[in-house]
């Protein structure tokens, strides 16, 4: 499949999280099958606000590739050599995790405000891909 398919489904996958500053949604993907999808929310069995009175992210909020992870690991699928379509880039912690389960491919779509997480990335040899053309980007 193309990768701006994949993207469409991670975008249509954010629309499930309860954050209101960004909805983030990422997708693992091997030999052309989703093995996993995640969204930025609270962990399992938490109360589904992500943001204090402040407006501020809670501490506690899982991202998108995190929770995508976990649950590709709960399943007991591999994710190694794997490929990540996620709404936004990596942050430094989500880069760690990336390279650390294998994943060979990062797909992105806005770029996250901190460029750490692609730094790290590259560094180690992900390859990442910005893809500024896919359909419904817009909104966040």
């Amino acid at each position: 499949m193309k990768p701006n398919i994949f993207m469409r489904i991670a975008k249509t996958i954010a629309s499930a999280s309860y954050c209101k500053r960004a909805q983030v949604g990422a997708i693992l993907v091997k030999d052309g099958n989703i093995i996993a999808i995640g969204y930025n929310g609270t962990p399992k069995g938490w109360e589904n606000i992500c943001e204090d009175d402040s407006g501020k992210t809670k501490e506690y909020v899982m991202h998108a590739e995190s929770n995508a992870i976990a649950k590709c690991a709960a399943s007991g699928q591999s994710s190694h050599g794997a490929t990540l379509y996620v709404t936004h880039s990596p942050c430094a912690q989500c880069a760690k995790l990336i390279i650390q389960c294998g994943i060979e491919k990062v797909y992105y779509g806005i770029a996250y405000r901190d460029f750490a997480g692609l730094s790290i990335l590259d560094a180690h040899g992900v390859e990442c891909e910005q893809l500024v053309d896919w359909e419904l980007i817009g909104g966040q």
